[in-house]
Formats: C-alpha cells, structure tokens, sequence
C-alpha cells in the first residue's frame, strides 16, 4: 500500500478510539464469566477500536489556499472532505485540495490536507448533505500504539468494529504484526489486546464497483461529472484496495520471504491452484469487465490511439469491433490495464500503483484471499437481496452473461464476495433464520450441526414469509478450541447504511451481553424469541 506520511490515500481518515457501548453498559456488572466457561473477565475494561470504511471521515486543510472568482479560500483546519459550499463554488479549488500525484502520491503543491480526529470525524461530514457510515484509514493510524494505548487506558483488551475497506486496513495491520513481533508472542498478544473482531460489509474478494469507479467514474450521490469522480478516485492510491480478484489465487509466503530474503524489496507472486483454470470467472458470477474496442486492420493488436485515429476510414468505422473480457484475476493482476493503456491514459498511472504499492509492497498483497485471523471471537456481518452489479459491459450492445449467485449483495459488494468469510466458520454449523423485528419464535428456523467443508457454500434452505425482513445467524457448532465464529446475513441491509442500523447495534449489543452474563451457557445468544422494550 501506498505509505506517504499519510495523508489519507483514498480519503484515508481516522481511527477513533472510542469507549464501546458494552464498556458502557457493564460498569456495574464486575468481572464474571464468559458464556463458554473460560476463565473470569472484566468487561468493565473493554474498550472499542472503530475502523472506517471509504470516503465518509472528514479531511480539514493544513494550508492557506486563495481561491481566485470564489468567496471561498482554505484556510488551516478549514474542512475540505466535505465541504459541499467550496465544492460546488470553486470545484477546481477544492479539487487542489483533495487530489493526489498518481505516481507518488503526494499534495498537490498549492494545497495539503489531512484527516480529522476524534468521533466527530467520522458521525460528521456535511450535516444535512452526505450522514454517511465510517469512512477509511491507513494501517499506520491503526499500529499497535492505538491498541496499547486501549490497554493501558481501559485495562482490558478492545473490541475492534471495521466497516467496508477498515476490514482491509485491519487484515493488513495483522500481517504488518506478525513480522513485527517472534511468532510465539503474536497469538499472545492478539489474546491480549483484542476480544472481538466484528466485520461488516467486508469486501473479501474485492467490490466490482471499484471498477466502475475506475474506468468511468461513480459520483456517490457528489455534485461532481463522472470524470471528475473519476480522476480523484483514481489519484489515490489505496483505490485499487477495493478491486475485486480471484478466489483461486493467493499470494506467496511474505514469512518466509522476510526470513531468507530479509524485509523490503520483494515482488509478491500470486499462486494459482488449478481451479482458477478449470472454473469460469475466477469463481465470480460472471466476467468482471468486457469491452468492445475498434478492429483496425494492418496496425499493431493494441495501437496506440493516435496512429488509431491517422489510419482510421469510413469502412473501418463500419467493422466489427473486438471484445475483450476479464476476469477477476485479470483485472488484479494489472492485465485489464495493461491491455486498454493505449486507449486510456489514467491506466498507466493504475498499472504503477498496482506494482508499486500492491505487488511490491513488502508486507502484503491485499488483492489475495484472506484466512480467518486468528483472533478467539470473530463476526461477519452483511446485508444481501439488494441489486448489485457483478460486472461491467463497455459497449453500445448490453449482452451480459455468467451464472446467477444464490444471493444478491448489499448494492455496493457482490454476495460472493461478502459472503467468502463462510470459509472461516467449523465443520459443523448452526443456521438459525429468524425476524429482524419483534417476534415471539414462531417464525423461527433452525437446523443444527449442517457439514460445512471450506469452499463449498452453506445454504439455509429455508422458508420466507412475503414482506418479512429477516436475519439469517450461520455459528459454528464445532471449532477450534477458544474460538467462535459467527456470519450474519441481514437481508436489505444497505452496504454504506447497514452501520446505523438498529438492528445492528441491537445484535452486537445482545452479543456483549450474553458474553459477560454468568449465566449464560451457551456460545452464542439463543434467539427463540425477541421482544423489543422502550
């Protein structure tokens, strides 16, 4: 990943290390058991570690900018993401402000900004305009200083909430942890310093909207063109974090490499099992990117545009255009870029940063699956049934094909992707469907001890009333000892929404609860029935 001093990447924000509600709530509780048995907790020590997601934390100037045929100039401190007056009456200005060098992601000269602090950072952009969730941050606001300083501040370990990219920030600053600290002391000190890790609306195989935003720009709702959103997605670095890859492909061991190679200066290979080649679309629904481009006889398969542009005659406009497809593989490793770099100028600045923070970085090469981090108490939240687009035709035709997944995501990251953190449930699972609101049990659904073998999906095979929102609870029945892994799947739960959601907050909070009960016996909340109280 890009590692400037660091001003925010992709919008990169703050981390705010705010005290959980569950700290909160069982101050007057004392130190009892957890529900599995193990030994005795303080939960009054626990403490709460927020990672953000994309683009929803605010950045204020740190210099003086005079914005010439505006009212409006920067000043220190004065708040440019987002500042939607600035933004709509000196767009040019602001744009200064808010766009990094491609290729070294530095500031622009006449303007530096960085991220806010605090939890107003990230509850309050522009009040009244964008009340998005999170928003993103880099891995060094995230080092172990933020959790050591949880620590001795709380006594206790944290609860760590990552939304949407935070969870990437988060895997990468596990992988930054293992090289950092003798292998013997890592799990120790994950045991020490964190008690829960809650993932929502994780993309763990990538968003294909990141595509999108990369080839022809997505404005989120901003008063902005498409090229505009365009051009300062593609300035920041850690845009490419969210691009979709290959499930089949993992990267090589950067353990090993540091060991017989040392750290630093080492290209990340990805490794391909034979799946990638049997199986269609690299394990997505369908190809991720088609193009149509001119055929242009006599010239070079990829002509530059301009000797496209001389050779060019009405005949030739009439022909048949070349399709070009991608995978998901292919657009992570920088083919899909590689092969329209000629027709599409910004590429050449993807290309560098996709070698130079993501293949070359020398910790991690996020683009690859992940495994369940080794931490005793993991969550995996989603929202799904909601349209989402799975990929992307370039053309005047819309002919699309692929195969259907069993569910649609959350409007902003496919299911598949979503739902890969089924892979870190046990061998034996306990699926439990029941109302998101008020229910007396009656409509719930439960099957116990269901096989699960990793890549092979788990499906509820259950029934839905009309109308009715449910959540469907998938918790492991058997696994590792000291370990829990639970995926919830809400349905209509909105990607950039699902954060403010009462539901949410209801279930992590019954979640704390039941794991600071002394009575509580079983290793997850039971749900036979909930009743809303005021």
């Amino acid at each position: 990943m890009p590692r400037r001093r660091l001003r925010r990447g992709d919008l990169a924000c703050s981390v705010a290390v705010a005290v959980a509600v569950a700290a909160v709530a069982v101050a007057a509780v004392g130190a009892v058991g957890g529900g599995d048995g193990g030994a005795d907790f303080d939960y009054r020590k626990l403490s709460g570690i927020i990672i953000p997601g994309f683009a929803s934390t605010q950045l204020r100037a740190w210099s003086v900018l005079d914005c010439p045929y505006s009212p409006f100039d920067f000043n220190p401190l004065d708040s440019v993401w987002l500042d939607t007056a600035k933004l709509l009456s000196a767009v040019n200005c602001w744009l200064k402000c808010m766009l990094l060098d491609p290729y070294n992601q530095t500031d622009h000269p006449e303007c530096k900004s960085r991220p806010d602090s605090g939890l107003s950072a990230i509850t309050e952009l522009d009040p009244g305009y964008i009340t998005g969730p999170l928003s993103s941050v880099w891995k060094e606001w995230v080092k172990w200083l933020t959790f050591e300083t949880a620590l001795k501040l709380r006594g206790g370990p944290s609860l760590v909430f990552a939304h949407s990219m935070g969870n990437n920030v988060f895997r990468y600053f596990l992988e930054w942890l293992k090289l950092e600290i003798a292998p013997k002391h890592y799990i120790r000190w994950l045991d020490e310093h964190i008690h829960a890790y809650f993932a929502v609306g994780a993309p763990l195989l990538g968003s294909t909207e990141a595509v999108k935003a990369a080839l022809s720009g997505a404005t989120f709702g901003l008063p902005v063109s498409e090229g505009t959103a365009r051009l300062m997605f593609n300035a920041f670095g850690s845009s490419l974090w969210l691009m979709p890859f290959s499930e089949y492909c993992k990267a090589d061991n950067i353990y090993w490499k540091h060991f017989f190679e040392g750290k630093g200066g080492c290209h990340h290979r990805q490794q391909c099992d034979e799946m990638e080649y049997k199986s269609e679309y690299s394990g997505w629904p369908t190809n991720l990117v088609s193009i149509e481009v001119p055929t242009v006889r006599d010239t070079e398969a990829y002509p530059s545009i301009m000797d496209t542009t001389e050779n060019i005659t009405s005949s030739m406009e009439c022909g048949k255009p070349t399709l070009l497809s991608f995978s998901a593989r292919e657009v992570s490793d920088g083919t899909l870029f590689k092969t329209i770099k000629d027709w599409d100028p910004q590429s050449i600045g993807l290309i560098h940063q996709l070698e130079k923070y993501y293949q070359g970085d020398p910790v991690l090469n996020p683009l690859t699956p992940w495994e369940r981090p080794p931490i005793k108490n993991v969550f995996c939240i989603y929202g799904l049934d909601s349209k989402t687009e799975v990929g992307y035709y370039f053309a005047p035709s819309n002919s699309v094909t692929g195969k259907p997944n069993n569910s649609s995501g959350d409007g902003t990251v496919s299911y598949n992707s979503l739902s890969w953190c089924k892979n870190w449930l046990g061998p034996k699972v306990n699926i439990t469907r029941a109302p998101q609101a008020e229910h007396d049990g009656s409509d719930l659904q439960t099957k116990m001890n269901v096989d699960h073998h990793v890549g092979q999906g788990i499906l509820p095979n259950m029934t839905r009333t009309p109308h009715v929102k449910y959540i469907t609870y998938f918790e492991d029945a058997e696994s590792i000892l000291g370990w829990r892994t639970a995926v919830w799947e809400l349905d209509k739960a909105n990607h950039r929404n699902i954060v403010r959601m009462p539901v949410l907050m209801r279930e992590l909070w019954l979640e704390m609860w039941h794991d600071m009960h002394p009575d509580a016996k079983s290793k997850f909340v039971t749900k036979d029935k909930l009743m809303d109280t005021d």
